[in-house]
């Protein structure tokens, strides 16, 4: 109701006054908000084994998977031999005075086969030997899908793929690799165990009912975790999973500093993928890493997955779209390099 007493003039100032003096500054200098998001993106990569990129970058691209297989693109020499002995030599915890066997880019090693790198890798801890073994994995798996997807014959623009009986005995053979081909290939396995292991780790995660794997369709999104959680429970009834109780076991201080720097490794790793000349190569490598990179992160995570809530939030633990996807297609990829392990052993023996 209108009245002078409202209207008074010195009220009205003393009120302006007080909005102007409890005011929040709230301009920031661009030092400042560059700063801030440093410690998002610091505090976002903690728990990360793998750089994940910024799907809101105007740099990043969707891509649909099914429209681009991984096959062989013609990117191989010194080009892909530098990536891979960048990861190598930059992250496996080795010196540069122990070379790696058959790598091209190492100097003359006058006698020695390759000898001396295996004295020194088994002088390592569990740990240190475990994270080289899941690299030499990697790069056999990748090399099991060039081979079994290879480009046989281009005529008249019909490409014809297929697996090339050739190039998988010279990157294999026990002969032609002087014993290395069949270390690679046990790596392989040792590297599917571990994904294996973490996928029934993870279960609990995806069985919680506030966990939906959102597409917009409803109906697809409930198909979609039918089939996750039956992947889970095939896991869970393979019976050799691998144990990773021993690793990171020693004393408290030494076991986190450990932990610290195979994390670091790795991420190094999937920045080096990065330098991948190729697109559909580099699509495919950075894809696996990532995928192995959140196998780690769950294996080391067991007792925060255990501790979920089952109708609120995940706190603790998470899970990005974009780790889920590299997971289970890292995985896959794991299994077909199994499977075609296998086809590869029924036309060996067939060509002999």
């Amino acid at each position: 109701q209108y009245s002078k007493v409202a209207n008074n003039s010195k009220e009205l100032e003393d009120c302006e006054q007080a909005n102007k003096l409890g005011a929040v500054n709230s301009t920031l200098s661009n030092q400042s908000k560059e700063a801030f998001i440093d410690w998002a993106r610091y505090d976002d990569s903690q728990d990360h084994f793998c750089e994940l990129d910024d799907e809101r970058s105007p740099d990043a691209q969707y891509v649909d998977l099914l429209l681009n297989p991984e096959r062989y693109t013609g990117y191989k020499g010194p080009s892909a031999w530098r990536v891979w002995n960048s990861i190598y030599e930059e992250n496996c915890f080795k010196p540069r005075s122990v070379y790696r066997p058959l790598n091209p880019l190492a100097p003359s090693r006058g006698g020695d086969d390759g000898e001396s790198f295996y004295t020194w890798l088994e002088g390592l801890c569990l740990e240190k030997r475990v994270f080289y073994k899941l690299i030499s994995g990697l790069h056999a798996s990748i090399n099991l899908h060039l081979c079994a997807n290879y480009l046989l014959e281009e005529t008249w623009g019909k490409p014809r793929w297929g697996p090339n009986v050739k190039e998988f005995t010279r990157r294999f053979d026990p002969i032609e690799t002087k014993g290395e081909g069949p270390r690679r290939l046990k790596n392989l396995y040792f590297l599917y165990l571990i994904e294996l292991r973490a996928l029934s780790k993870v279960a609990p995660y995806f069985e919680r009912s506030v966990v939906d794997l959102y597409t917009g369709n409803g109906h697809e999104d409930a198909e979609s975790k039918a089939l996750l959680l039956d992947i889970f429970r095939d896991t869970k009834s393979f019976h050799m999973h691998f144990d990773e109780k021993s690793m990171f076991a020693g004393d408290k201080k030494g076991a986190k500093s450990l932990k610290e720097e195979f994390r670091l490794h790795f991420k190094n790793i999937s920045r080096i993928m990065d330098c991948v000349g190729c697109d559909k190569c580099r699509l495919w490598g950075k894809l696996q890493t990532q995928g192995l990179g959140t196998a780690l992160k769950i294996l080391f995570s067991e007792k925060e997955i255990q501790s979920l809530p089952e109708n609120s939030p995940s706190k603790g633990f998470q899970l990005t779209r974009q780790e889920i996807v590299a997971l289970v297609n890292a995985f896959g990829r794991l299994s077909t390099s199994i499977r075609e392990l296998q086809n590869f052993k029924v036309l060996l023996q067939q060509t002999r």
